[in-house]
């Protein structure tokens, strides 16, 4: 067999090999951004800068490999591997969540990846290896055709550091010619993507970071004054007609763990109810349902829809506030009710570190916490993400019974969640017919937490403390991601997810129930960061002086639109989707100059101040009046054993 030769005058080049190394990682990379992305490709000069974005990246990297003399070969291959696996870390997040790491991703990590690997295990594929397979072309030809090469100088190196330089200048101007003020002014990753690469992103991550970082250290006092007019300008007056009506009651938060709203009423195929206890709900009495609620959070999910129920705050647009920010200054609803006599608790079936939530929680203000350490975790109880709603509803009867009147508690439940997978035990409710695991086992798994909910209420009902108790129920964030549009087309009985349906997809049941209050089917729209104003209301406490973005759902004032954290926004009369303004009605592009532009503006502008406030802990400089200011160093979650199993705080219970 002939072994391949190259001129003599190739195979002795660094050059050819460089270049071998930049083809190949860039073809790699834009067979990636076209399978595994969806980046919204409108135009032809999209197109152009998608195909050249890796271009500047791969130039940049690999170049510094040609400062290595002997080892330029290998500071390649390691350069390549190291790339290769950021885009396939970025391809395998993107699955679910249809975004892109960022650095705070990677710091949860440090909290949560103990807990990912069934999810991740579920993103991956066989196939995956196409992604290394350059790299692996590199080892061979590195072993065989370029045995022998060698850098004998270091221009080379100059001369590509140049001109990777010009070609990103290049990718930059036209991206700023089609999107202006690009990297000022988006709020969303996947532009930033499109027209300037995974890997620039990154850098710009990094960079953003660290201005972050210093953002804090730089504000002072004079920083809140902006917001804080802006809060006057907008504020939501309560409604005299619900203000103060559940005064002195307790309060319980149950957070729906990936339940989107096309799930209610929603009938299998033979005529099955998936959700009939939740359906139930929409038309009891004492109880508001709110159709056109829609979840708001970011990267941080969970914690994000925490965060935002609790400080009527948006999330940040990098990472989750529950890693990055816990440190802040916060005015929480826990923290708040303190001073009306409230005691306050968390109910999870997770273990306390998971998103941070033992540091994060003493900043909110919560009394207690029990997490994991509280109930029997055995392997017939817990799933991928800790205890199954069944069992924890059950086990957290006799923690609650217990606690001081009135209480404001909040519940996490965590069976509804990606991938869906149930043990056989647990449920004999139909999968789906979707051609798509994911969302078939959607089904199951959303019908067994509903069961859970209704064992929840009936227990509550025979404490008796159902008839004294708020209660509210939120769907923190999507559960199905874009890249099963085709299953859910079907779902939807619709030819195709148009970005439309893919924003009102995004709407969370929102139930708040009232005992002696008349409820009912609610058409306003808003979001997560509403809640807060619309809660305290009910319990009497005006919320004017408070430093927050809601706008009180039952207020007459109330504004009709709710926005995402990556400046899309929903309302009545219109939708904007990646800057695009779609008629709510038709869902088809308008022809109306201008339609989306007004409530856009707004978006733009409230999101800007909310970062203001987290970014630069502005809350730290402003004390609402009456307010009484928490310190978290005077909370400790011991466990049962540090409380005598009793309670896992010993800070102003």
């Amino acid at each position: 067999m002939n072994k391949i030769r190259l001129p003599k005058k190739f195979s002795n080049s660094h050059i050819t090999f460089f270049a071998i190394a930049v083809v190949l990682f860039w073809i790699k990379t834009y067979a990636a951004y076209q399978i595994e992305f969806n980046l919204g490709i409108d135009n032809s000069l999209q197109k152009f800068l998608l195909l050249i974005n890796p271009l500047s990246s791969a130039l940049f990297f690999f170049g510094f490999a040609l400062l290595f003399k002997k080892r330029t070969k290998l500071v390649m291959i390691i350069t390549n591997f190291i790339l290769s696996f950021l885009l396939y870390a970025n391809i395998a997040y993107y699955r679910f969540f249809n975004d892109f790491i960022t650095v705070p991703v990677l710091m949860q990590t440090k909290t949560n990846a103990g807990q990912l690997g069934d999810s991740a295990l579920s993103l991956m594929s066989p196939l995956d290896i196409f992604y290394f397979t350059d790299m692996f072309i590199l080892i061979a030809l590195a072993l065989t055709v370029f045995k022998k090469v060698t850098v004998t100088n270091r221009k080379s190196f100059k001369i590509v550091l140049l001109f990777s330089i010009t070609t990103f200048l290049f990718n930059l101007g036209l991206a700023e010619k089609d999107r202006p003020q690009l990297l000022s002014r988006s709020f969303d990753r996947n532009y930033l993507v499109k027209y300037l690469g995974a890997y620039n992103f990154t850098i710009y991550d990094v960079i953003q970071n660290i201005k972050s970082s210093s953002q804090r250290a730089l504000a002072d006092s004079s920083d809140i004054t902006d917001v804080e007019n802006y809060r006057k300008a907008n504020y939501a007056a309560p409604n005299p007609e619900y203000f103060g009506k559940a005064k002195g009651m307790n309060v319980i938060y149950i957070s729906m763990e990936s339940f989107q709203s096309f799930m209610i009423n929603y009938k299998m195929p033979n005529g099955q109810e998936v959700t009939p206890f939740l359906n139930s709900l929409t038309h009891d009495k004492n109880t508001f349902y709110f159709e056109n609620f829609y979840h708001q959070t970011g990267q941080g999910k969970t914690s994000d829809a925490e965060f935002l129920m609790e400080n009527s705050l948006y999330p940040m647009a990098q990472g989750a506030v529950f890693v990055n920010k816990a440190q802040n200054t916060y005015q929480a609803t826990p923290s708040i009710l303190k001073g009306y006599g409230y005691n306050s608790a968390v109910f999870h079936g997770n273990y306390k570190t998971f998103w941070n939530r033992n540091v994060m929680y003493k900043a909110l203000g919560y009394d207690q916490f029990f997490d994991a350490e509280y109930y029997s975790m055995s392997e017939e109880n817990t799933k991928n993400y800790g205890m199954k709603d069944k069992p924890f509803f059950k086990e957290s009867m006799p923690l609650l019974t217990n606690l001081k009147q009135p209480f404001y508690t909040k519940f996490i439940s965590l069976s509804n969640h990606f991938p869906f997978e149930m043990d056989p035990q647990d449920t004999d409710f139909p999968a789906g017919d979707t051609g798509d695991t994911v969302v078939n086992q959607y089904f199951q798994s959303a019908h067994y937490m509903d069961q859970a909910f209704e064992q929840f209420f009936n227990d509550l009902k025979a404490s008796g403390l159902y008839d004294n108790t708020v209660i509210v129920m939120y769907g923190d964030h999507y559960g199905i991601s874009e890249n099963h549009n085709d299953a859910m087309a079907k779902v939807l009985g619709v030819d195709e997810i148009t970005p439309a349906i893919n924003a009102n997809l995004q709407r969370v049941p929102l139930f708040i129930h009232v005992p002696g209050v008349k409820g009912g089917i609610q058409k306003q729209y808003g979001g997560e960061v509403d809640v807060r104003p619309t809660l305290l209301h009910l319990l009497g406490i005006d919320t004017k002086d408070y430093m927050e973005f809601g706008s009180d759902l039952l207020s007459k004032d109330h504004r009709n639109w709710a926005l995402f954290r990556n400046g899309d926004f929903v309302s009545p009369e219109v939708i904007q989707v990646k800057d695009k303004c779609y008629s709510t009605a038709t869902g088809e592009v308008t022809d109306k100059a201008n339609a989306c532009k007004d409530i856009s503006d707004k978006v733009n502008t409230e999101l800007q101040m909310s970062d203001e406030v987290v970014y630069k802990d502005l809350l730290r400089f402003y004390k609402p009046q009456g307010y009484t200011p928490i310190n978290p160093n005077d909370y400790e979650y011991l466990g049962p054993k540090g409380n005598k199993g009793t309670k896992t705080t010993t800070g102003n219970n």
